[in-house]
This record gives structure tokens, C-alpha cells and sequence, in this order.
């Protein structure tokens, strides 16, 4: 069969699957297998499939019409105009956590504006967060703090490969324990779902995505509840906390966020989907 054809068939395939975007994905995947984008996969239509290219493409199929993310059958995901190895080991990197970095990287500017801010990512996973931040900022010291081992090792092979290996410092441990100094902010996308809620998460999270990365323990709020703790008992304490949160838990981080630091002024900012998404702490 020629790309055009086995693309369309793949499309029917996932769409039965119930991928979300079927044709993307058949495309992306199809391009994976034969090193070429998409212009270039339309341009070359008509051309035929070897038998082992073919299954190839069928094998990466079967994988995604189980609900497999695609980033873990391809390998990687680009965010923040990175392209970012992405393994089981961490979570996929969501389009809305760029605002999270924008939203830093905002800050920072306006605490340190010599952009020698020294910043805390805590929950690094695969190093979004922290890379990206570490090239918008030459300058500043990025500490990247993940409780998983297997996440940083992902996350050191993602440094390496943009070039912060000597300037993003990953840490093992819990939370802000392991850093060696006083840091003027605090980025976080930790755990956020409740067990309630894990029964309606998409297949490609509930089945494949770390639980670990998931759990936010009864009510989803216990990690960002003893983030804030720990702020509260540090005697140099950030100037700013930013934090990703899930689309219905404004009020409730909000109210946590204002009884653990009364002191301190909390905001919320929604997304551009219009979903609130961010909590800032600025103390």
C-alpha cells in the first residue's frame, strides 16, 4: 500500500480506538518509522511501503490503538519549543505547563531582573520545567528536585542534550529537603489527582502514565499541601511559589495556600482553554 493509503486506514483504525486525534497520530507515527515530517509524508503520497517498514508502522499502531501515549512510542515530546526524551518513567509534558514557565520566567525577571535568580522545580519529571528555564535564563542557578531516581535519569539525558548538564542541578528527594540553599522561587507541577478521579482519566494516563506522578493523595492537594509547609517552616524563605494545579482546585489550593502563609499574597491564573491552572504565592 502507498503512505496515502496506510495512513488513511491507520486513521480509522485509532479513530475506532478512540484516540483523540486519529489522523495526527497515524501521520506522526507513519513519519517516525520513515525519518520524514508531515509535509513531507503528503508530498510523497503515492509512494509504496517496504514489507518491513510496513510492519514497523503496524507494531507502533497495535501499541497506540491500546492507548499507549504516543510520546512513549515515539520517544519524545516537544514542549517549550524543546523536543524532550520522554520514557514511562515521567509524565508526558503537557502544552499547559509552558504557562507555568512563562509565568516564572515573568517573575524572575522581576525579582532578579540581572537574571541571577536561583529557582527550585520541584517534581522535575522528565526536566521540562527546569531546561527550559535554565535557557531562557543563562544566568540563574536551577535546581531540579524529583523523588524518583529512574525520573532523573531521564531528566539528565534531557539536560545533556540541551546543554544545561552543568547548570541544572538535579537533586534526589522530598520536595525541598534536598537543597543546599535558599532559593528565590519555587516552581511546582507536583501530583494534583485524587483517588476519585483517577477512574476518569483518559486511558493513555490512567494505564501508562506514572502513578507516582499522578497520586496526589486523598483529596489531590496532600503534596502541594506539605510544599507550602515546608515553605512556611524554611527561616529564608522564597519570594515567590508558583504552582500547577487542576482545573477545579483554585478555590481549595487557594484557601490552603492563605491558612499555611497568611502572610503572603496568593493569586490564581487560569489557562488560555480558560481552566484555572496556576496558583503564585508571593511572600
Amino acid at each position: 500500500m502507498t503512505i496515502g493509503r496506510h495512513i488513511h486506514e491507520a486513521t480509522k483504525r485509532l479513530t475506532d480506538a478512540g484516540c483523540d486525534s486519529p489522523r495526527l497520530d497515524a501521520e506522526l507515527l507513519l513519519g517516525h518509522v520513515l525519518s520524514l515530517n508531515r509535509a513531507q509524508l503528503l508530498a510523497r503520497s503515492e509512494r509504496l511501503l517496504s514489507p518491513d517498514e510496513a510492519r514497523t508502522y503496524q507494531a507502533l499502531l497495535d501499541r497506540r490503538a491500546q492507548r499507549e501515549p504516543l510520546a512513549y512510542i515515539v520517544g519524545h515530546k516537544e514542549f517549550f519549543g524543546l523536543e524532550l526524551e520522554t520514557t514511562p518513567h515521567v509524565l508526558v509534558p503537557r502544552p499547559e505547563t509552558e504557562l507555568l514557565v512563562e509565568q516564572t520566567l515573568r517573575l524572575s525577571r522581576e525579582i532578579a531582573p540581572a537574571a541571577n535568580v536561583r529557582i527550585a522545580d520541584i517534581g522535575t519529571g522528565s526536566g521540562a520545567i527546569a531546561i527550559s528555564l535554565a535557557l531562557s535564563l543563562p544566568e540563574a542557578v536551577v535546581y531540579a528536585v524529583d523523588c524518583s531516581t529512574a525520573a532523573l535519569v531521564v531528566a539528565a539525558r534531557n539536560c545533556q542534550r540541551h546543554g544545561v548538564e552543568t547548570r541544572v542541578r538535579l537533586l534526589a528527594g522530598d520536595l525541598l529537603a534536598p537543597l543546599p540553599e535558599p532559593v528565590d522561587i519555587v516552581v511546582a507541577n507536583l501530583p494534583y489527582i485524587s483517588p476519585a478521579e483517577m477512574p476518569s482519566l483518559m486511558p493513555e494516563v490512567r494505564l501508562f502514565e506514572p502513578q507516582g506522578a499522578l497520586d496526589g493523595g486523598d483529596d489531590g492537594l496532600e503534596l502541594i499541601r506539605r510544599l507550602l509547609q515546608q515553605v512556611m517552616r524554611q527561616s529564608r524563605r522564597p519570594q515567590a511559589v508558583l504552582l500547577e494545579i487542576g482545573a477545579h482546585q483554585g478555590e481549595m489550593v487557594l484557601q490552603i495556600a492563605s491558612e499555611i502563609l497568611p502572610e503572603a499574597t496568593v493569586s490564581l491564573m487560569r489557562d488560555y482553554a480558560g481552566l484555572e491552572r496556576i496558583i503564585t504565592v508571593r511572600l
